[in-house]
């Protein structure tokens, strides 16, 4: 029979492969320990609060979170703060709509802030769907419903602007200076697409200007300021826009120039413009009318040199032709004498008698 020193090594490698089969499995387990350690140490306080405010919210869904790139920080007192103030899944607040929310690049926090501040108030009905659809269109969901809640005030015009007052002139060409305060709440049905402050300050502005300019006399703008409001009301200005409007306030109202008497010299100025230009012009032609008739005058005068300077010469060749004798002549020189005589005795006497 064999002795068991033969046997010993065998047994010798039988026990060093046990001992390396533990050793590996007790490193293993501790590896597994640790990790789950560690996670338990980086989720232990999100967990311990998802379960005891019943977020349904697991270690899991804590690592699958991590894995999906999504705050698990985030996502977990957002849910929370949904539980507690009420809002469960039932109102489509899961986990799943908040990463899906968070990974869309919004803001989860202030989503779930804006649905409970809609919920406490009690007459706002927001859904998460459409605070969310709010929230990636780059609106403030939560100051849009605190502006439902409480409603603000915009200043008309706006401070931006650089002008202090809203300038209208009436049907009787007095100015008046205007000063208006419209309060609005914030409509969320029409926040997605609806026009801006600024849409609200300009139409309320040109409603102001077209009310006080159907008046007859800024008399009754004055005595009735209220009749603005209500002219400027009844247009329903915040139609598409993200607003409703409440009220509009006059705050200030004061009487600026009389446009229409300067308007009225404006036009008398240049009325006497154009009627001394059309004086000139027609004095102009009567001028060039008179011109026109001095020189016809000369051309006259000049034709008639002309004709007289043909005289001397018609008699000379009257001479030698033998038609026109000597006697004739002396007796056309008479003639020419007796003439001359007549109109100088015809020139004094009238001088005589206009002295």
């Amino acid at each position: 029979m064999p002795s068991i020193d033969r046997f010993s090594p065998l047994l010798g490698q039988d026990g060093n492969g046990t001992t390396i089969f533990w050793i590996v499995l007790v490193s293993a387990f501790i590896i597994f320990a640790l990790v789950v350690l560690a996670i338990f140490a980086r989720y232990f306080r999100l967990w311990i609060q998802a379960v005891t405010t019943r977020a349904k919210i697991g270690i899991l869904d804590l690592l699958g979170m991590t894995f999906r790139k999504v705050n698990p920080t985030i996502i977990t007192r957002s849910k929370v703060m949904a539980v507690q103030a009420g809002l469960d899944d039932s109102t489509g607040i899961t986990s799943r709509a908040l990463e899906a929310h968070y990974l869309a690049g919004g803001n989860v926090p202030l989503v779930i802030r804006a649905c409970i501040a809609a919920t406490k108030a009690r007459i706002i009905d927001l859904e998460f769907k459409h605070a969310t659809a709010i929230d990636l269109a780059g609106r403030n969901v939560l100051e849009a419903v605190q502006t439902s809640v409480y409603p603000k005030v915009i200043d008309c015009p706006a401070v931006e602007s650089g002008k202090t007052s809203l300038d209208a002139v009436a049907r009787d060409g007095i100015q008046l200076k205007v000063k208006a305060r419209v309060t609005v709440r914030a409509n969320l049905q029409r926040l997605i697409g609806g026009a801006t402050e600024e849409t609200i300050v300009a139409r309320v502005g040109e409603g102001i200007v077209s009310a006080i300019g159907s008046s007859d006399t800024h008399k009754q703008v004055l005595e009735n300021p209220d009749r603005i409001s209500k002219a400027v009301l009844s247009r329903r200005l915040d139609a598409q826009t993200a607003y409703e409007i409440v009220s509009i306030d006059i705050a200030d109202i004061d009487v600026g120039s009389n446009i229409g008497a300067r308007l009225q010299a404006d036009q008398a100025e240049a009325d006497m413009r154009v009627a001394r230009a059309r004086a000139e012009g027609k004095r102009a032609m009567e001028v060039a009318r008179e011109q026109e008739k001095l020189a016809a005058i000369e051309e006259s005068r000049a034709k008639l040199v002309e004709a007289e300077a043909a005289v001397p010469k018609a008699i000379a060749e009257a001479f030698r032709s033998g038609t026109l004798g000597i006697m004739d002549y002396y007796q056309l020189r008479n003639v020419q004498a007796d003439t001359h005589m007549r109109d100088s005795i015809a020139g004094g006497s009238s001088s005589s008698s206009s002295k």
